[in-house]
């Protein structure tokens, strides 16, 4: 399984860890990804998008 969600297709972006004396490190941040129950298939969903179906479904 890739670092993607599964309902918006958000992946790990690339940034720079900068450090006191401003030297400049790549990283990637990686998308908070949940296991998330729908339909009786479990798929990996960002903490946004769980949040969203919470907010619709009531």
């Amino acid at each position: 399984m890739s670092r993607t969600c599964a309902l918006c297709g958000k992946t790990a972006a690339r940034a720079n860890h900068v450090s006191h004396a401003k030297n400049k490190v790549p990283r990637h941040q990686k998308p908070n990804l949940q296991k998330v129950d729908m339909a009786g298939t479990s798929v990996k969903a960002c903490t946004t998008c769980r949040r969203t179906l919470k907010k619709n479904s009531k």
